[in-house]
């Protein structure tokens, strides 16, 4: 059994859970899919996926109160990777289906991708050139060629928040980071091997966790 850190895979109902988790196997983390809180205390990273509509993510991740738990984790110091739909929650809002309130980890919004004479959603490899350096990419070569399924992309409202892009019609931010936040819109689980890559090395980032009594102190919901 791996001796590597434990991260908490944020099972909300909507993402393929089983492909991360085998990922994240890999890279020699021990993944644990879960929603109850005492459980995401325990872990010393975690990983919010998502695939599916803003709208409706935002409503299950609020109905199980991972909202005010990854604000508690985030300022207690644990990192935390968005992955796909679980990266354009991070943000302050979506246009998606009328509109809706993300976390407000980062500044920004997401829109739809505009991309004239091409098919949507976005289905494939596409390369990702690097901006600036960061902790999970500092080993991947550049650019760098990931596996994207979207129709929506983050726009930040801080531009040093972008560490990545990719064109797909236009430009769009690929992956982000901020403090311990990072995101990425595509799948790295399914990116070979820089995709693995970039998920052990967010697992190097993750240490011990803080006492779960942070959450108490700030009002989070009861453990389930």
């Amino acid at each position: 059994m791996s001796s590597g850190p434990r991260v908490a895979l944020l099972d909300y109902g909507m993402g393929n859970l089983r492909s991360i988790e085998k990922a994240l196997e890999r890279v020699g983390a021990r993944p644990e899919r879960t929603d109850r809180h005492k459980a995401v205390r325990a872990c010393a990273g975690i990983i919010l996926p998502g695939v599916g509509a803003f709208p409706k993510a935002m409503e299950e991740v609020r109905a199980r109160g991972l909202d005010a738990l990854l604000a508690e984790r985030l300022e207690a110091g644990i990192p935390v990777l968005g992955i796909c739909l679980g990266m354009q929650l991070l943000f302050e809002r979506s246009s998606e289906l009328g509109g809706a309130e993300g976390l407000g980890v980062l500044g920004g919004e997401v829109r739809a991708i505009e991309a004239p004479g091409l098919k949507i959603p976005q289905i494939g490899w596409n390369a990702v050139g690097w901006r600036r350096p960061s902790a999970i990419t500092a080993e991947l070569p550049q650019p760098c060629a990931f596996y994207h399924v979207h129709s929506f992309a983050a726009v930040p409202a801080d531009p040093d928040t972008i560490v990545g892009t990719a064109t797909y019609g236009t430009e769009f931010a690929s992956v982000v980071a901020e403090g311990n936040v990072f995101g990425a819109q595509f799948h790295p689980e399914k990116s070979g091997p820089d995709g693995l890559a970039m998920l052990g090395a967010f697992a190097g980032l993750c240490g011990d966790p803080e006492p779960a009594s942070v959450g108490a102190a700030m009002g989070a919901a009861p453990s389930s």
